[in-house]
């Protein structure tokens, strides 16, 4: 079957949205009165859509072709069960053309003749408009210009649409809108949903590597008596039951080193964080990071775990980027070429055994990397990160991921710089001739004097001047730890041996980005306790109000904290690191937007 031409849906103006919407809901009506709840019911035996195009057997559809209208003729044709949303309708008489879409699949079609598909599924169809939820079944074929097609046998609804969808072309492109309607981006941008199962996956990923080095994963208070753990104005609220005030946590650390004391060596959270502060392309008020401590290590330990983790994300993400290449046509090895291969996404391991089996038989036709990276899928216990599609020798090697104009290779080893030489580099003057330093930051307007007009620590003025200046000279596109920071500005870290004026810490930059600090934690009281108090009377007033001195940590320490290394790695800036996005929202399901009365 040749597939007729459509046109193109229009954006309703806004005079016709309630005619559209009242129009939707007699096609409802008109469904229901067929004996069938438009909203569906529960459905067993449904397969994605990716799965259901790579389960086409053209040997099977040639055959049924060819000898179909034979007397006891058997159709071999795979017989599929599917369910979708309706991203395209075109309505030809007795035969009416759909496009389904769902996670796994941008556009599947369908075919709902009257002389194949029962008479309620023939009528479901008639009533069926844009962004219905559909089941459809029915076996596999391809039309003449190529296309695999399910042709119903049934069809039912499973959730009435009422809102009109998206102009087809023009989208649903607002920003704003999107982030505020994430339901109807997620279907009506499909690289929404790309981006957020990406994210799951990298997720999923970091888990499965610190299980295997033996990390405990744990949930500490979100509510807390004394936001510490970071320098950050928190979100309060009150406790009515204690009549007492609390706060939202800005960070986990506090918690995780008690565990420390309490004798669980390796630790981590992946959780939310609240930090009351900036909202921007970079920033949202509530964000997911991951926070981890390991006995007996140190800084370079936990900055080698980073590195390790970083790594596998980007094996998840060049992946995932190497199935969306082998969806395009180039891709062409016969029976199981293009698009069915690359549509095998999101698909259980014993289907990936069965469809290996087959390929035998087709591998000469197969490009190498394909059938090496399915190979390794069928001997995989995660098949879906080990569909790399990759040959062996680029295993490790292929681990190039882009940032908008940048290529970042996470293959190579990290850049390494200390503080005080990139600063030197920037200003041109070392970090210690802090007068100098003063003068400069006076002339670059940035902050020198607390609210009351009194001088800031000179440490906290050299830092101004890094933020401002030195930071700019990391190479984006080099993955950069910047290490030995001043110590004042770390009070939670051990001072370097050789030199106490520095802490041994080291925070990692990607693509002009702060990733996340690392630290060998410092578990001497006495020092923590000095540190505490150093912090807080080099700070102005309104820094100091969301500061504090934990008594109660300090007492934790006396008890004992081995050594330690720690880390802190932002998951929302990981992940848009990955899906090569360049604001936070792209990559949260529902950031934080305005409410529309405000």
């Amino acid at each position: 079957m040749t597939e007729p031409t459509t046109d193109t849906p229009t954006a309703p103006s806004p005079d016709d949205l309630h005619q559209l919407e009242a129009q939707r809901r007699i096609n409802r009506d008109a469904t229901a009165a067929l004996g069938v709840n438009p909203y569906g019911q529960r459905t067993e035996g449904l397969v994605p859509l990716a799965e259901a195009r790579a389960r086409y057997d053209e040997d099977a559809d040639l055959e049924y072709q060819e000898k179909g209208k034979e007397e006891g003729f058997v159709d071999r044709r795979p017989v599929v069960r599917v369910a979708g949303r309706i991203v395209l309708r075109r309505p030809t008489g007795k035969l009416i053309w759909m496009n389904l879409r769902d996670h796994t699949d941008d556009s599947f079609q369908v075919a709902v003749s009257k002389r194949d598909c029962d008479e309620l599924g023939f009528a479901v169809a008639t009533n069926a408009d844009l962004g219905d939820l559909v089941v459809v079944e029915g076996p596999l074929m391809k039309t003449r210009t190529g296309e695999v097609t399910l042709w119903a046998s049934s069809m039912t609804p499973a959730a009435k649409c009422l809102v009109p969808p998206p102009e087809k072309h023009a989208g649903l492109t607002d920003p704003e809108l999107r982030a505020r309607k994430r339901y109807i981006d997620m279907w009506a941008n499909p690289e929404t949903t790309r981006t957020l199962l990406l994210r799951s996956k990298i997720v999923a990923a970091i888990r499965r590597l610190l299980d295997s080095m033996g990390f405990v994963e744990v949930e500490t208070p979100m509510l807390q008596t004394q936001a510490g753990g970071a320098a950050a104005r928190p979100f309060l609220t009150h406790l009515n039951a204690l009549d007492i005030p609390l706060s939202l946590r800005i960070a986990p650390e506090l918690y995780l080193k008690r565990l420390l004391v309490g004798g669980i060596p390796k630790v981590y959270e992946i959780n939310r964080n609240f930090r009351n502060e900036g909202v921007d392309k970079r920033h949202n008020p509530e964000f997911t990071a991951i926070e981890l401590y390991e006995a007996y290590g140190d800084v370079n330990s936990v900055m080698h775990i980073t590195e390790a983790i970083i790594r596998e994300s980007a094996r998840v993400a060049v992946g995932a980027m190497n199935i969306n290449r082998l969806r395009t046509p180039k891709f062409n090895a016969g029976k199981y070429g293009g698009e069915s291969i690359g549509r095998v996404m999101d698909i259980d391991q014993p289907y990936i055994v069965n469809l290996l089996d087959d390929l035998e038989h087709h591998k000469d036709r197969l490009p190498l990397d394909v059938y090496g990276a399915l190979t390794q899928a069928k001997l995989s216990p995660a098949p879906l990160e080990a569909l790399r599609f990759r040959s062996a020798e680029e295993a490790d090697l292929s681990l190039v991921v882009p940032f908008g104009s940048w290529s970042i290779d996470y293959s190579k080893p990290f850049v390494r710089v200390t503080y005080a030489d990139l600063f030197e580099r920037a200003l041109g003057f070392p970090m210690t001739d802090t007068a100098r330093a003063r003068q400069e930051a006076q002339k670059r307007h940035l902050k020198t004097k607390n609210e009351k007009g009194e001088p800031l620590d000179d440490l906290w003025v050299v830092n101004e001047l890094f933020e401002e200046v030195a930071e700019k000279l990391i190479d984006p596109a080099r993955p950069t730890w910047v290490m030995r920071y001043p110590a004042a500005l770390s009070p939670l870290t051990r001072p370097c041996q050789d030199d106490p004026a520095f802490a041994d810490r080291s925070d990692l930059f990607i693509a002009g980005m702060e990733v996340g600090p690392h630290y060998t934690e410092l578990n001497d009281p006495d020092i923590q306790a000095a540190k505490f108090r150093e912090q807080l009377a080099g700070i102005d007033d309104e820094e100091s109000t969301f500061r504090n001195f934990d008594h109660d940590f300090i007492e934790a320490l006396k008890v004992g904290m081995p050594p330690a290394g720690g880390m802190g790695l932002g998951i929302d800036r990981l992940a848009m690191l990955m899906s090569s996005k360049d604001t936070i929202r792209e990559v949260i399901p529902f950031p934080f937007v305005r409410p529309l009365n405000n």
